[in-house]
């Protein structure tokens, strides 16, 4: 297998590499790693992508004797019965390199390559070694990469202007904004604004089949021009935005149709050279929604233009977890800044977490949790807040013990 563009199977160097974890030798996929892809561009490798979305290998990746082909990437993906299946046919195949295949237990498609290299005398060294890898929460099982198209928000022209930015704010404490905030900031890449999801806020972008037109669509009114359009080139036969009034900001006017899932994508326009335009079939980043709350809860810039850009735009104050250093306070710094030039917020306190009585995050898979209704019904309101803001700062992380809270109780409420 060759990629379409670029080439592959290379020897090159990459400045990422190190001696101190292993060889100094290592596999680059250029689809699934930020040092990879550099690297990568730099010498002129392209991607190639041989699992499919369902996590197994596309049927070219066989050989017939140690790869088959549409076979899982991992074997955590196969359930017993599939495995078992796949044991006789590796019994059948493995025969001619393995003396008492009677004996054999499933083999896992990198045991299997190793086998192969080992008869191809290409083999240098074996070994199994453990080393973290990101595990779905729900099942437990590895999470699978895959390289999609996507959309992305150039962050890079205005990163140094948001690190400029970060330095009025006043954040508590004051080194989450100048280290953790203020190094992603100082580092942060193109924003990856689309996700392949059912459920939230479409795309506005249409395009041509060949990817020649694109259209990005501001407003329902602009969208009700675009589909009015649609229908006198007779690309569409009506148009479900007909009845909407521009300027008539009333929920019943808006309420005549639904721009979610799957209606959006029936809505069809015409490019100016006269070719159809389908919708990009992706969401909007549900933090995008996030960070632009403030002016998106107020219908900005459709109404309150004026209260939103003078008075309401900027918050005196929030609070929220560490974790969104990445997360709300990053996408409301973001948008603030590309489309205001100013700060959406002057005062910031980034709580710590509430964790379980080890240090370990709370989980009710782990079941670790604590209900925090049961502990109000059992020790009372005061208790449980005197207990919590007395045993840790606010921006601190706070191994909560419910023992604590009872011996909070007998010692200061009676």
């Amino acid at each position: 297998a060759q990629p379409t563009d670029g080439d592959a199977f290379k020897v090159i160097i990459g400045d990422f590499v190190t001696t101190e974890d292993g060889t100094g030798i290592v596999h680059i996929a250029p689809s699934f790693g930020a040092d990879d892809f550099r690297i990568a561009k730099q010498n002129g490798i392209d991607s190639l992508t041989l699992v499919d979305r369902r996590g197994r290998f596309l049927p070219q990746v066989s050989d017939g004797v140690f790869l088959y082909g549409e076979e899982y990437v991992k074997e955590d993906y196969c359930s017993e019965a599939e495995k078992a299946i796949e044991l006789e046919r590796q019994k059948a195949s493995l025969g001619g390199f393995i003396k008492d295949t009677s004996k054999l237990n499933y083999l896992s498609v990198d045991e299997r390559i190793c086998l192969k290299l080992q008869n191809e005398n290409k083999l240098f060294k074996k070994e199994k070694y453990d080393h973290n890898y990101p595990h779905c929460w729900r099942t437990d099982k590895p999470i699978l990469y895959y390289p999609l198209d996507s959309w992305f928000i150039k962050i890079p022209q205005v990163r140094d202007r948001m690190v400029e930015l970060n330095n009025s704010i006043h954040w508590k404490p004051e080194s989450t904004g100048t280290g953790r905030f203020g190094n992603w900031l100082e580092n942060a890449n193109d924003w990856n604004l689309s996700r392949s999801r059912f459920w939230g806020i479409p795309l506005p972008i249409w395009r041509t089949a060949d990817g020649e037109e694109t259209m990005c669509v501001g407003s329902a009114e602009e969208l009700k021009m675009e589909i009015e359009k649609s229908v006198g080139a007779g690309v569409m036969t009506e148009n479900p935005l007909k009845g909407f009034m521009p300027g008539d900001n009333t929920k019943a006017n808006y309420d005549q149709f639904d721009l979610h899932k799957p209606y959006a994508d029936e809505i069809v326009l015409v490019s100016p050279s006269g070719k159809p335009m389908q919708r990009e079939s992706d969401l909007i980043d549900v933090w995008f929604d996030s960070g632009a709350m403030p002016y998106a809860q107020l219908h900005y810039p459709f109404e309150n233009k004026e209260k939103v850009e003078n008075i309401w735009r900027k918050a005196d104050f929030i609070a929220e977890g560490v974790d969104q250093t990445r997360g709300w306070f990053y996408t409301l710094h973001a948008i603030a800044t590309m489309i205001f030039d100013d700060v959406a917020y002057k005062n910031v306190v980034s709580n710590g977490l509430v964790l379980d009585k080890n240090g370990q995050k709370m989980s009710k898979r782990l079941g670790n949790a604590t209900d925090p209704f049961e502990t109000l019904d059992k020790y009372g309101p005061d208790a449980t807040r005197w207990y919590m803001i007395s045993n840790a700062n606010p921006w601190d992380n706070l191994k909560f013990d419910i023992d604590g809270i009872g011996e909070v109780r007998n010692k200061f409420f009676g």
